[in-house]
């Protein structure tokens, strides 16, 4: 299928500029070193695939270099478009060359971390690049070869100054040592925890709540959207992303049913624990810049739920509540503290509600496979 440009000028839905992830610049800067290295040329800008299949991004390129012995650099800007992003303004470069080898290896460059802890989505020891930034940056390689032998090529991804840049994030906590990730599952950044978004959110709670509803779904992000659909058959004005905004989101709930007069039978709240575990610490903006991570929160339940001292240790100290689902996976009391923590959030939430008869909260990991509760 033919795919179409994706189009940053048109504004996202909460009218805010949508911007490119790091997946999406060191893409960019993977395909104009190529480029240099296989044919000369010096690109201005380069496209890039994305991971829909059905849209292609055009990136500019800041430039592009031979360095000897073979290689290329190329820089590309990071531009976040409105969201508050630690990496927005940052360079990402790649530094590319022939391996011989017949396959794609990638490295971690100057400002790029290398993960040191299990329970992110590359192996202890490879750079911290998610899986599908690599996927994008073999199809680059592809693109760039258009149907030559594929020699083989060290992709060497970097970002000046990240160093300083991922003291402002978790990745220290993480086990990321020595710089940012390269992240991004769009290849899209869309606008989020910003104000004008915060009001969006009250927009698309009014309609989900309108032409009296018997129940609603929120979601921090794509997580449990699915489950909404398919599982619950809510329709898609019932579905609202609410972002980080979980307090705010419940306020804006309150005040809309008491404007209306109105009543909701049902207030489904769907995600993943990493975000909807922090209410259980008294947490209702759940951005890592405004909140701690949720391990303690799971590890307190897990305490409570029966599981050993040593058990509840090794929940508290894991590095993401990803690793927890990982530690716990085969343990047969898992499902039963999912359960606990989802029916403890869902509580606290209705504490909150006045007008809403009961709220469930059902938790999910990445790859939205449920883990407590699966009705």
């Amino acid at each position: 299928m033919r795919r179409e440009p994706f189009d940053l000028t048109l504004p996202a839905g909460n009218g805010l500029r949508r911007g490119r992830t790091t997946g999406a610049c060191a893409t960019a800067a993977v395909k104009a070193a190529l480029l240099l290295l296989l044919r000369g040329d010096r690109p201005m800008e380069v496209t890039i695939s994305l991971p829909d299949r059905r849209f292609y991004l055009s990136v500019p390129v800041l430039g592009v270099a031979r360095l000897g012995d073979g290689t290329a650099r190329a820089d590309v800007v990071k531009d976040a478009g409105d969201d508050p992003d630690n990496t927005h303004g940052a360079i990402i470069f790649a530094r590319v060359r022939p391996n011989y080898t017949g396959a794609v290896r990638f490295l971690a460059g100057a400002g790029v971390g290398t993960v040191t802890e299990p329970g992110l989505r590359a192996p202890i020891g490879e750079p911290a690049i998610n899986p599908v930034p690599r996927q994008m940056m073999q199809w680059a390689v592809e693109e760039a070869l258009d149907g030559a032998p594929n020699p083989g090529f060290d992709l060497t991804i970097g970002c000046d100054d990240g160093e300083a840049i991922t003291t402002k994030t978790f990745n220290p906590r993480l086990g990321v040592v020595g710089g940012i990730s390269i992240i991004g599952t769009t290849g899209i950044v869309e606008p989020m925890s910003l104000a004008a978004y915060m009001a969006s959110i009250e927009v698309y709670i009014r309609d989900a709540l309108g032409g009296g509803a018997a129940s609603a779904a929120y979601t921090p992000g794509k997580i449990g959207t699915a489950y909404a659909r398919q599982v619950l058959k809510l329709p898609p004005k019932r579905i609202v992303q609410i972002a980080n905004f979980v307090g705010f989101a419940l306020d804006c709930t309150e005040q809309v049913l008491a404007l209306e007069n109105k009543r909701l039978s049902t207030l489904w709240v769907l995600g993943h624990p990493g975000k909807l575990a922090k209410v259980l610490d008294g947490v209702w903006d759940l951005h890592s810049n405004k909140s701690g991570m949720a391990m303690g929160a799971v590890a307190r339940v897990a305490a409570q739920c029966g599981f050993s001292t040593l058990d509840v240790a090794r929940i508290e100290a894991a590095n993401t509540v990803e690793a927890v689902m990982d530690l716990i996976k085969n343990d047969p009391r898992a499902s039963a503290l999912w359960r606990e923590v989802e029916d403890r959030t869902a509580r606290l939430m209705e504490a909150r509600l006045s007008r809403v008869e009961r709220v469930e909260v059902r938790l999910f990991g990445l790859r939205g496979s449920p883990l407590g509760q699966s009705l």
